[in-house]
């Protein structure tokens, strides 16, 4: 609607009157909420001014005219802030904090009021300027991305994270190490890259005196990446004391992972170094956050993987590196002053970091057979919509999703394989509406037995022999093969599952749709849970009853700081905790007087969790056991799951920690708890 003249005039002279007292504000109002952005106040300040001068000139040159003029001015002015380091949100809070600083000097102006017409005139501009800033940041970041997305993913998380990587050949040879690596050894980097392990890495450990925790010299044979390779298996938890070359001793925790080819060959080891000289409990979340990045990127360095995921691991890294940057900065406030609040922040954000790192675990997962149960349809779009909208939503016509969601049941299939269906469809579907657009997500029944979920796109439709021959691998047209292929595999994969996959031009003409059918789960007679569930904090196994609540716990972890943590988190809920670090000090205490209940780190170096919940349940049939991991425990048999009565997922929520251990209280608990058995 245009503004009134007499609006114009109204903000045309507030700006020429209060030009440096309202550029003065706005900087001040950006630089509180844009603080990480390191601008030197002139700097910041002067575009701001540029701005407002121009906006004036238009007002009492151009009238109306100047809300169509303005964002022309501005559009510059977005690919100026991407060049400072700004972020999109960062654009969206300054053009925000124009229209209060606006405002409010309006205000003072005129004795407290805001007169209708000038409010709506400043939040059209404004509205109109952030726009265009935003498309002109959009375009820049468009064509740095295709030359720099790998990079700036591999810049992210090898460098940028305070972790060192290092990469071995078969043969042993030190082929690509990250700067950590050096500053956490304390020696240049040519001293470990570019020979083989036996030659350099020798006269490297006696330089800087590598020891073992007990004393003993640290041998090149004990570096978890040969060992890596002598057991093809991972080597986890190593820790290593080093002299650093400016004095003082270091002590760094190692652990290697292989890295097979698609036809199970070996293709080297990824080792990565840790500083855990200063570790602090409240920064273990963080931590615990890099660790499983480290296993992510473990997938993306296969050449293989699903062109899917490499699409998600850039706006994966944003995601975490906001949420990594939340955490930081809520420690530096705690560190200055308590205060419940930012507790309460932290473990929000440590619940985010966690439900982000699972979805990428699930959708990352190396599957090499399907198991069937039953999928929540409606759930699982939405969590496959959570993986897409980094996206489908970045991009400088932008493809928004409109779920129309109405299957409030579910269908037999693989879990993992059907998310990753969706995801496909989704970004094959956005690869399509190039000039932006909405998505539209339908789920409905398809009478009694069967389900119909539409992913309908707004691109161009398809012509009848192009539909003909969709689904076949083998065309010849320009970009068709890849698409052709995956829609062929996807078609046979849920005819597999007793469905059809099958593409439709939309009746409106808008563009086309993709339709999965699939039959309706429905329950077996025998009620057995299929062997591929993973509960977070649910019985898997037989569970024994007990006379009352278990109040002797053995927690067992090799990561120091998370069995510290957990024992103090659990002593303050009254229980009476021991830990220990490894499975055979576990055993030793556990012979000498059992404990109530056990909660096992999944991944050791000796003994897996699985292995020692079996040596526990032989010993105390009677004992509560629970596995806490950050891993996907799907891959676990039904023997295994069988050993314990719960599978908690790191980072662990408390309170449902507390109702585990609280579930066999009695209706009439004594006075003074027996710890007699």
């Amino acid at each position: 609607m245009p503004s009134s003249d007499t609006a114009i005039t109204a903000l045309s002279g507030l700006l020429s009157d209060e030009g440096e007292r309202i550029t003065r504000l706005w900087s001040k109002r950006l630089r509180a909420e844009t603080y990480e952005v390191e601008v030197p106040g002139r700097d910041l300040r002067a575009p701001l001014r540029h701005l407002l001068d121009e906006l004036a000139r238009l007002l009492e040159d151009r009238g109306e005219d100047a809300v169509r003029l303005w964002p022309e001015v501005v559009r510059s002015h977005g690919a100026f802030r991407y060049d400072q380091n700004f972020e999109p949100e960062d654009l969206t809070r300054e053009f925000k904090s124009l229209q209060e600083v606006l405002l409010y000097v309006y205000a003072r102006r005129n004795g407290g009021v805001i007169h209708a017409d000038v409010a709506e005139l400043v939040s059209e501009l404004v509205w109109e300027a952030d726009a265009s800033a935003q498309a002109s940041y959009a375009r820049v970041l468009k064509t740095e991305e295709v030359r720099f997305r790998e990079a700036a993913v591999m810049e992210s998380v090898l460098n940028h994270v305070e972790v060192g990587i290092l990469l071995a050949e078969t043969d042993g040879m030190v082929s690509f190490a990250t700067p950590p690596v050096s500053r956490l050894m304390g020696v240049p980097m040519r001293a470990v890259v570019g020979a083989r392990a036996t030659g350099s890495l020798g006269p490297v450990l006696t330089q800087v005196n590598a020891r073992h925790p007990t004393g003993e010299p640290f041998k090149v044979q004990d570096m978890p990446f040969l060992r890596a390779l002598r057991e093809k298996a991972p080597v986890r938890g190593v820790m290593m004391q080093v002299e650093r070359l400016g004095g003082g001793d270091a002590t760094l925790e190692m652990s290697a992972t292989p890295v097979w080819e698609e036809d199970h060959v070996l293709a080297g080891v990824i080792q990565t170094f840790s500083d855990r000289t200063e570790a602090a409990v409240k920064t273990k979340a963080l931590e615990n956050a890099h660790g499983e990045v480290r296993r992510l990127q473990g997938q993306l360095l296969r050449r293989t993987r699903q062109q899917a995921l490499g699409q998600l691991a850039s706006g994966a890294a944003h995601a975490l590196n906001n949420f990594l940057n939340v955490l930081r900065l809520r420690i530096t406030l705690l560190q200055r002053e308590y205060k419940p609040e930012h507790v309460d922040a932290l473990d929000k954000t440590v619940r985010n970091i966690g439900e982000l790192v699972a979805r990428l675990q699930e959708f990352s997962v190396q599957r090499t057979e399907e198991r069937l149960g039953n999928v929540p349809v409606d759930q699982t779009v939405r969590e496959a919509l959570e993986l897409a909208r980094g996206e489908l939503e970045q991009r400088e016509h932008p493809v928004h999703t409109e779920l129309d969601l109405g299957f409030p049941w579910g269908v037999k299939a693989d879990a993992g394989f059907f998310r990753e269906l969706i995801v496909n469809l989704m970004l094959s579907a956005r690869d399509r509406m190039e000039g932006g657009g909405t998505l539209v997500v339908r789920s409905r029944p398809a009478g009694e037995d069967w389900l119909d979920l539409r992913i309908e796109d707004g691109g161009r439709p398809y012509a009848q022999d192009e539909l003909a021959g969709l689904f076949d691998p083998l065309r010849r047209d320009p970009g068709a093969p890849q698409f052709s292929l995956f829609l062929a595999v996807a078609r046979t994969q849920v005819q597999r599952w007793g469905g059809e996959l099958t593409v439709e031009n939309r009746r409106d003409g808008s563009g086309a749709s993709f339709i999965v059918r699939l039959p309706r789960f429905r329950e077996a007679p025998t009620g057995a849970p299929e062997p591929g569930a993973q509960p977070t904090a649910q019985p898997v196994g037989r569970m024994p009853r007990m006379p009352g609540r278990a109040r002797r716990v053995l927690v067992v972890d090799d990561d120091l700081d998370n069995a510290r943590m957990m024992a103090e988190v659990l002593g303050e809920e009254g229980y009476e905790v021991q830990v220990a670090h490894s499975p055979e000090v576990a055993l030793h205490i556990w012979e000498k007087h059992p404990y109530d209940a056990a909660l096992l780190d999944a991944v050791m170096p000796e003994m897996t969790g699985w292995e020692l919940a079996r040596e526990l349940r032989q010993r105390t049939p009677q004992a509560l056991l629970a596995i806490v991991t950050g891993m996907d425990v799907r891959g676990q048999n039904r023997a295994s799951l069988a050993q314990v009565d719960a599978v908690f997922r790191k980072p662990i929520d408390v309170g449902a920690l507390d109702d585990f251990l609280s579930q066999h209280r009695g209706e009439e608990e004594p006075a003074e708890h027996d710890t007699t058995h």
